[in-house]
This record gives C-alpha cells, structure tokens and sequence, in this order.
C-alpha cells in the first residue's frame, strides 16, 4: 500500500507555512528522480496529470499563436480529458484509437497517466504522468510532464504556479509577466512522491490499456462534443 499519511516532518513544515520556508526544492529533487527514471531531460511537477495535458495544450497554443488543432481523444479513456477540452471549448475529434501504455492527444502532447516504464521517454514529446491515489507510484492526486525543451520546462514552470517563481520571495515581491494557473504540486505531495518511489520504481506495474476503459464518447454528456472521426489505429 502506498504511504500518504502526514508524518511528523511533514506536520511540522506544514505548520510553519509555504511562505516562511523555502520547501520548493522537494519538488525540483521529485522532479529529478522522475526525469532520471524515464530517461527525460527534463520534468514539471503539476498537482494532477489532466492540468499537465490542459498546460501542454496551452503551451502549444501560445507557442504557434492559434488555436490547437488535430486534437485526438479516443473513445476508451478517462473522463477528465473531454470535460478538460469542452471546459477550455477547445475542438477535438473522437476516434477508435487501440492504444497501449499512452497516447498522444496532439503530436507533441501525450497522455502517459497509467505509464510506468524505465527509460519510457519518447523525444519530442510532452508526456504527462499521474500520481493519483490508485496509480503504480502515488502521490494521492499529482502529475509530471517529461520533455526535452528546456525553455518549455521553464516557462510550464511558470505557468502552473500561478506566473511565479518557486521560490521564498513572496509572490508580491517578485516580476511576474507570465500567465500562470493554480496548477501546481506541493512540497508535502512530493515528499509523499519521493518516499513512495523508492517502494514502487523496480516493481512491475499494473497493465491499463484502451480495453480497461469504457466507450465513454456515447455518453449522454459528450453527445454533443466533438467529432467522430472515421479513423481507427494503435500507438504501437
């Protein structure tokens, strides 16, 4: 069972408040340990893997200046990823996609939430793992984006906490020209992260491919949402 209890380190630094202690360097050693895992350059720790795709998109949007287009969701995934694209009115298309251990939403932009593979990078890519409560390593509810650009990882940095630095100059202290979202991980979440890695990383984990998810694309909800493209292929 994962470890998601409060202990009395922990306790203590919650105690003391995010704003008097600089605590953010749990999550940049997370950060590390997850990126060294999967053989990425890089990694940015968000608070849940639907936020990293919506952050990923958002990058692709601003770095091509337009709307994202050729946005993919298969009819057999989790129900965040459609509420996610309907809630930013974002389009996409529907489509039967057999895919296994991810998929890619867009080129660049890949859903990684039940990966778990040593070295498992794909370069080019912005994958985006979950840490939820019942995923292979938990954190009860995080997620990572792994990619090679270190500009990007900078400025998704940025983005997912708010426009600010992770830092211990105040928020009202500091030069903030970035548009940023409540997006981001805590220090306790990647404490938790960080001690239940070392129980999970060399362990096998659960196989969750297209078949474990339900057609959720008929659903009443997203009847009106989105397109239902005629294609059909696998990812491997």
């Amino acid at each position: 069972m994962y470890e998601n209890t409060v202990d009395s380190d922990t306790s203590e630094f919650l105690q003391t408040g995010l704003g008097m202690k600089n605590e953010w360097h749990v999550v940049t050693e997370f950060e590390k340990k997850i990126a060294e895992f999967f053989g990425a350059p890089y990694a940015v720790a968000t608070d849940c893997c639907t936020n990293a795709l919506e952050l990923c998109l958002r990058l692709e949007k601003q770095k091509q200046g337009k709307e994202v287009r050729s946005i993919k969701v298969p009819h057999n995934t989790y129900i965040s990823v459609p509420n996610m694209l309907i809630k930013n009115n974002w389009n996409f298309v529907w489509g039967d996609i057999r895919w296994h251990d991810y998929y890619y939403l867009t080129k660049e932009t890949i859903d990684a939430a039940v990966y778990w593979k040593k070295n498992g990078y794909e370069p080019g890519t912005r994958m985006c793992l979950s840490f939820f409560y019942r995923k292979h390593l938990s954190t009860d509810r995080g997620g990572m984006i792994l990619l090679d650009n270190k500009e990007d990882a900078e400025l998704l940095r940025l983005m997912c906490y708010d426009g600010r630095q992770r830092s211990a100059v105040p928020w009202n202290q500091q030069r903030i020209d970035t548009f940023g979202y409540h997006y981001y991980m805590t220090p306790h979440k990647a404490k938790i992260g960080l001690k239940n890695f070392e129980k999970v990383k060399d362990k096998k984990p659960q196989k969750r491919d297209w078949d474990w998810y339900p057609d959720i694309h008929e659903l009443p909800v997203f009847k009106q949402f989105g397109n239902d493209e005629k294609f059909s292929f696998s990812t491997k």
